[in-house]
Protein backbone atom coordinates (compact mmCIF):
# COMPACT_ATOMS: atom_id res chain seq x y z
CA UNK A 1 0.00 0.00 0.00
CA UNK A 2 2.94 2.30 0.58
CA UNK A 3 4.54 1.47 -2.55
CA UNK A 4 1.07 2.48 -4.08
CA UNK A 5 1.19 5.90 -2.45
CA UNK A 6 4.84 6.59 -3.18
CA UNK A 7 4.03 6.30 -6.91
CA UNK A 8 0.85 7.91 -6.69
CA UNK A 9 2.18 10.71 -5.09
CA UNK A 10 5.53 10.64 -8.05
CA UNK A 11 2.96 10.29 -10.58
CA UNK A 12 1.01 13.55 -9.06
CA UNK A 13 4.49 15.57 -8.86
CA UNK A 14 5.83 14.63 -12.39
CA UNK A 15 2.34 15.69 -13.60
CA UNK A 16 2.67 19.22 -11.81
CA UNK A 17 6.04 19.67 -13.14
CA UNK A 18 5.11 19.35 -16.90
CA UNK A 19 1.75 21.04 -17.03
CA UNK A 20 3.76 24.01 -15.40
CA UNK A 21 6.32 23.42 -17.72
CA UNK A 22 3.68 23.38 -20.71
CA UNK A 23 2.80 27.48 -19.66
CA UNK A 24 5.63 28.20 -21.16
CA UNK A 25 6.64 28.70 -24.89
CA UNK A 26 10.35 29.94 -26.16
CA UNK A 27 11.59 30.40 -29.80
CA UNK A 28 14.96 31.56 -30.64
CA UNK A 29 14.28 31.84 -34.28
CA UNK A 30 11.47 34.17 -34.37
CA UNK A 31 11.43 36.40 -37.79
CA UNK A 32 10.87 40.04 -37.44
CA UNK A 33 10.74 42.25 -40.79
CA UNK A 34 10.45 46.02 -41.21
CA UNK A 35 9.00 47.83 -43.88
CA UNK A 36 9.07 51.66 -44.72
CA UNK A 37 7.72 52.59 -47.97
CA UNK A 38 8.84 56.03 -48.83
CA UNK A 39 8.03 58.41 -52.40
CA UNK A 40 11.89 57.71 -53.24
CA UNK A 41 12.62 53.84 -52.35
CA UNK A 42 10.78 51.28 -50.27
CA UNK A 43 13.35 49.06 -47.38
CA UNK A 44 12.94 46.21 -46.62
CA UNK A 45 14.79 44.09 -43.87
CA UNK A 46 14.78 40.63 -42.26
CA UNK A 47 16.26 39.32 -38.55
CA UNK A 48 15.35 35.50 -38.22
CA UNK A 49 16.98 35.58 -34.87
CA UNK A 50 14.63 37.03 -32.42
CA UNK A 51 14.26 35.40 -29.12
CA UNK A 52 10.72 35.60 -27.32
CA UNK A 53 9.10 33.42 -24.42
CA UNK A 54 5.14 33.53 -23.93
CA UNK A 55 3.75 32.39 -20.52
CA UNK A 56 0.21 31.40 -20.88
CA UNK A 57 -0.69 30.86 -17.37
CA UNK A 58 0.46 34.72 -17.10
CA UNK A 59 -0.67 36.00 -19.77
CA UNK A 60 3.19 37.79 -20.42
CA UNK A 61 5.23 37.64 -23.37
CA UNK A 62 9.04 39.39 -23.54
CA UNK A 63 10.77 39.58 -27.39
CA UNK A 64 14.72 40.19 -27.49
CA UNK A 65 16.28 41.19 -31.00
CA UNK A 66 19.60 42.01 -31.81
CA UNK A 67 19.47 45.46 -34.09
CA UNK A 68 22.89 43.71 -36.44
CA UNK A 69 21.15 40.95 -37.21
CA UNK A 70 18.74 42.44 -39.50
CA UNK A 71 19.85 42.14 -43.02
CA UNK A 72 19.08 43.89 -46.22
CA UNK A 73 19.08 43.15 -49.68
CA UNK A 74 22.04 46.10 -50.03
CA UNK A 75 24.58 46.14 -47.85
CA UNK A 76 25.31 49.45 -47.30
CA UNK A 77 21.92 50.09 -46.30
CA UNK A 78 22.53 47.80 -43.65
CA UNK A 79 25.58 49.62 -42.52
CA UNK A 80 24.09 52.76 -42.83
CA UNK A 81 20.99 51.80 -40.47
CA UNK A 82 23.30 50.32 -38.00
CA UNK A 83 25.91 53.08 -37.88
CA UNK A 84 23.88 56.43 -38.79
CA UNK A 85 20.37 55.56 -37.73
CA UNK A 86 19.50 52.96 -35.01
CA UNK A 87 23.57 53.22 -33.56
CA UNK A 88 23.24 49.63 -32.98
CA UNK A 89 26.63 49.93 -30.96
CA UNK A 90 25.34 51.75 -28.50
CA UNK A 91 21.61 50.49 -28.42
CA UNK A 92 22.48 46.69 -29.37
CA UNK A 93 18.44 45.57 -28.56
CA UNK A 94 15.09 46.01 -28.70
CA UNK A 95 12.72 44.37 -26.65
CA UNK A 96 9.18 44.41 -26.36
CA UNK A 97 7.69 43.06 -22.64
CA UNK A 98 3.70 42.65 -22.43
CA UNK A 99 1.03 41.40 -21.12
CA UNK A 100 -2.80 39.59 -22.71
CA UNK A 101 -5.45 37.98 -21.50
CA UNK A 102 -5.27 34.40 -22.18
CA UNK A 103 -8.58 32.52 -23.37
CA UNK A 104 -9.26 29.57 -21.38
CA UNK A 105 -9.16 27.49 -24.73
CA UNK A 106 -5.63 28.74 -25.38
CA UNK A 107 -4.12 27.84 -22.23
CA UNK A 108 -5.63 24.70 -22.67
CA UNK A 109 -4.06 24.35 -25.75
CA UNK A 110 -6.95 23.80 -27.60
CA UNK A 111 -6.45 23.68 -31.51
CA UNK A 112 -7.59 27.12 -32.87
CA UNK A 113 -6.80 30.59 -33.13
CA UNK A 114 -6.86 33.16 -30.91
CA UNK A 115 -6.86 37.13 -32.02
CA UNK A 116 -5.57 38.82 -27.87
CA UNK A 117 -4.67 42.48 -27.16
CA UNK A 118 -1.15 43.02 -26.50
CA UNK A 119 -0.19 45.82 -23.96
CA UNK A 120 3.63 46.49 -23.16
CA UNK A 121 6.93 48.53 -23.34
CA UNK A 122 8.67 48.81 -26.58
CA UNK A 123 12.17 49.38 -26.29
CA UNK A 124 13.69 50.63 -29.35
CA UNK A 125 17.07 52.76 -30.10
CA UNK A 126 17.18 53.41 -26.35
CA UNK A 127 13.75 54.88 -25.73
CA UNK A 128 10.72 52.71 -24.16
CA UNK A 129 7.26 53.80 -25.69
CA UNK A 130 3.80 52.12 -24.91
CA UNK A 131 2.82 49.86 -27.43
CA UNK A 132 -0.99 48.11 -27.94
CA UNK A 133 -1.69 45.84 -30.84
CA UNK A 134 -3.27 42.67 -31.54
CA UNK A 135 -1.56 39.86 -31.04
CA UNK A 136 -2.99 36.43 -33.41
CA UNK A 137 -2.12 33.36 -31.49
CA UNK A 138 -2.95 29.58 -33.40
CA UNK A 139 -2.30 26.29 -31.48
CA UNK A 140 -2.19 23.28 -34.16
CA UNK A 141 -1.76 19.75 -32.94
CA UNK A 142 -0.06 20.95 -29.69
CA UNK A 143 2.51 23.65 -31.45
CA UNK A 144 1.94 27.04 -30.57
CA UNK A 145 2.33 30.27 -33.16
CA UNK A 146 2.19 33.54 -32.92
CA UNK A 147 1.65 36.78 -35.58
CA UNK A 148 1.25 40.33 -35.49
CA UNK A 149 1.47 43.57 -37.20
CA UNK A 150 2.39 46.90 -35.93
CA UNK A 151 3.73 50.26 -36.93
CA UNK A 152 6.71 52.24 -34.93
CA UNK A 153 7.07 56.03 -35.80
CA UNK A 154 10.93 56.54 -36.06
CA UNK A 155 11.09 60.27 -34.44
CA UNK A 156 8.95 58.54 -30.99
CA UNK A 157 12.26 56.65 -30.36
CA UNK A 158 14.38 59.64 -31.42
CA UNK A 159 16.16 58.41 -34.54
CA UNK A 160 17.60 60.98 -36.54
CA UNK A 161 16.85 60.91 -39.85
CA UNK A 162 19.58 62.99 -42.04
CA UNK A 163 17.39 65.96 -44.44
CA UNK A 164 19.55 64.53 -47.69
CA UNK A 165 17.44 61.29 -47.11
CA UNK A 166 14.35 62.25 -45.98
CA UNK A 167 12.39 60.95 -48.94
CA UNK A 168 14.22 57.60 -48.78
CA UNK A 169 12.70 56.54 -45.37
CA UNK A 170 9.20 56.97 -44.00
CA UNK A 171 7.99 58.38 -40.96
CA UNK A 172 6.57 55.07 -39.50
CA UNK A 173 7.87 51.82 -40.30
CA UNK A 174 5.63 48.92 -40.72
CA UNK A 175 6.61 45.64 -38.19
CA UNK A 176 5.61 42.17 -38.71
CA UNK A 177 6.39 39.29 -36.71
CA UNK A 178 6.18 35.66 -36.83
CA UNK A 179 7.04 32.91 -34.24
CA UNK A 180 6.94 29.01 -34.13
CA UNK A 181 7.31 28.40 -30.41
CA UNK A 182 8.48 25.40 -28.95
CA UNK A 183 7.83 24.10 -24.99
CA UNK A 184 9.87 25.50 -22.67
CA UNK A 185 12.33 23.20 -20.43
Amino acid sequence: MKTIKTLFTLALLLTTLVVQGQDRYLTRTGHIKFFSHAPLEDIEAHNNKVLSIVDLAKGQVAVDMLIKAFEFEKKLMQEHFNENYMESDKHPKSTFKGTFEVPQELKAMIDGTYVVDVKGDLSVHGVTKPLNTKATLKVSGGKLSGDLVFKVKVKDHEIKIPKVVVRNIADEVEVTATFEFEPYK
